[in-house]
């Protein structure tokens, strides 16, 4: 089948997708609480008749169909939501007061599963099996990681895999990628800041964490601005401040949280030991006491193998109407969790453009 048959079938099934997604959307799930978008997934498989694996990484699904000698491909979807209050009206907008899909998950499992009609409908076709990983907790949970560690990419192995997300920063209609390093690994920071609370009125009798936070906060700027050479990318981002609570007492702690990002592991465990060695001297400096803390599973960098990128760049070129609808990008940093699938196989990572003004995608 060519690709222009390929495209009017996708099209013809373009309300069966959409009518998916708003779904998903108006139901959003928190990571590793997808409960309610895994049975929509699974009922959808089965009503097409492709088997699967379920559950996988707790709320996860894999999906496996096809057969014969070739290489196995795998395909993924992440299907978790963000902690954000919708504030649209449409008439599909969230229906769980401060849960969002935000980041386009629900558009990511919506359209595997339409991958996973337009495949079935000619399995017969197929050379090789090909996996579909419905994969929860990207954001901020490592269900990729989770995903490889309960065999996703085993029996059959996996020889290569594919993503992609929804991507603003390109126009609606192009894709965006690059091989080598193309987003970037991530680490989240916590910093308790801890002094003597006491009356705002006597500071001299109390050791502020709060200057001592805010002093942190500026100096943490210098480990970027004048300890990292200017060409290696990387962000120290401290977004989040938490203190007292009356205007006239100086609280016993202050909290910050953040993210590091950079485009090696080693980067980013360089940023790491620096961070608790600045905090803890700034700190010092202050009659106070630092904190510092890594929760959760850093990301590594998603780095696309360069023949996928390749493969990934002539089939959106084809698909998409030709090579003008490609962009090469340069290296962002952002962090994905499908790293840890690149981490272990060739694979590719790419950004489908939705950026349009005219119909308000921004």
């Amino acid at each position: 089948m060519n690709s222009a048959e390929l495209i009017a079938e996708a099209q013809a099934i373009a309300p069966w997708i959409v009518a998916l997604r708003r779904r998903i959307h108006r139901r959003p799930e928190l990571m590793y609480q997808e409960h309610e978008t895994s049975r929509l997934v699974r009922d959808t498989l089965d009503e097409l008749g492709i088997a699967y694996r379920s559950p996988i990484a707790r709320t996860g699904v894999l999906a496996t169909l096809g057969r014969g000698d070739a290489a196995c491909i795998a395909l993924r979807a992440d299907m978790d939501a963000l902690p954000i209050q919708e504030q649209s009206v449409l008439d599909f907008a969230s229906e769980i007061e401060g849960r969002m899909h935000a980041c386009g998950h629900d558009c990511h499992t919506a359209m595997l599963l339409g991958a996973a009609r337009l495949l079935k409908a000619r399995e017969a076709e197929l050379r090789g099996p090909i996996k579909l990983l419905f994969q929860p907790a990207e954001e901020g949970g490592a269900g990729g990681k989770r995903m490889c560690d309960e065999g996703a990419l085993q029996d059959p192995p996996v020889a290569r895999i594919f993503g992609l997300h929804v991507w603003p920063l390109a126009p609606s209609g192009s894709l965006s990628g690059r091989a080598g390093p193309f987003l970037a690994a991530a680490s989240s920071v916590e910093i308790t800041i801890r002094g003597q609370g006491g009356h705002a009125a006597m500071p001299h009798l109390n050791r502020d964490p709060v200057l001592t936070a805010s002093k942190l906060v500026v100096e943490l700027q210098s480990l970027v601005a004048r300890e990292m050479d200017p060409l290696v990318p990387a962000v120290v981002s401290i977004t989040t401040m938490q203190g007292g609570e009356a205007f006239n007492v100086i609280p016993e702690q202050v909290r910050l949280t953040g993210t590091l990002r950079a485009l090696s592991l080693d980067t980013l465990q360089g940023l790491q030991a620096r961070l608790r060695d600045m905090a803890g001297h700034v700190a010092a400096a202050n009659r106070c006491e630092a904190i510092v803390e890594f929760p959760g599973i850093d990301y590594p960098p998603t780095v696309n193998d360069a023949e996928c990128w390749a493969l990934a760049r002539a089939l959106g070129a084809e698909l998409l109407g030709g090579e003008d609808r490609v962009i090469d990008s340069p290296p962002i940093m952002g962090g994905e969790d499908f790293a840890f699938y690149t981490d272990r196989i060739p694979g590719c990572f790419v950004g489908l453009g939705t950026y349009n003004p005219a119909l308000g995608a921004t």
